[in-house]
């Protein structure tokens, strides 16, 4: 997709701070962080949203989670906890037509985001 932002960072044509890469996907820091620890996790390939995901995919789909624990680790934030939130949809709050999966975490004790802040 020519225009998708997400495949513009994939290619190298806009800069992303990246902090995990291989063949299928990519990890980079969210542009505009909300937690202190804030990673999305992002397919190579072009899937418009979970909704487009195919059998084919299967795989992508659990790499994606067990790459997102391995960068949590790696954050220093897997003990203390994570979210992994995936948004499906203009309703569902997704605003890049691209699959990815937001690794949001390193609150401080009573400073985190709750699902009830995020639905309107």
């Amino acid at each position: 997709m020519k225009d998708c932002v997400f495949c513009q960072i994939i290619r190298g044509e806009k800069e992303s701070q990246c902090v995990y890469e291989d063949e299928t996907l990519m990890a980079f820091k969210d542009a505009h962080p909300q937690a202190p620890v804030h990673v999305l996790l992002v397919p190579k390939k072009h899937i418009r949203s979970l909704n487009d995901v195919e059998e084919d995919d299967r795989s992508l789909i659990s790499e994606l989670i067990l790459r997102a624990r391995e960068i949590a680790a790696a954050a220093g934030i897997a003990a203390s906890g994570y979210k992994l939130i995936l948004n499906v949809e203009q309703g569902g709050g997704q605003y890049v037509f691209h699959l990815h999966m937001h690794l949001l975490g390193g609150w401080k004790e009573g400073g985190h985001l709750r699902i009830k802040d995020l639905i309107p």
